[in-house]
């Protein structure tokens, strides 16, 4: 008669590669997202100084209604004094 133990290694080894990769995507999902709001961050710093070197130069209302939208201010006259402070 024949008895085997059966160990559980080969089941470690799955469970470790597992979570191991979980792991491993969440930190480069969590990198990836600081990425994209880094550069949200960035390409909305340049665009507002863009529009606002616009504003200096053409007072068109389509420049405002943009620079509106991304300063959340209504109001024209905030929206010149703010261009001003940044062309500084």
């Amino acid at each position: 008669m024949r008895f085997e133990v059966k160990t559980d290694q080969r089941r470690f080894s799955e469970y470790f590669s597992e979570i191991f990769l979980v792991t491993f995507l969440l930190f480069f999902g969590v990198l990836f997202f600081n990425l994209v709001l880094s550069l949200q961050k960035i390409s909305r710093y340049y665009e507002t100084n863009y529009l606002c070197k616009l504003i200096l130069v053409e007072k068109s209302s389509y420049n405002f209604k943009k620079l509106e939208r991304i300063i959340n201010q209504k109001n024209k006259q905030k929206i010149w004094d703010f261009c001003k402070l940044i062309s500084r």
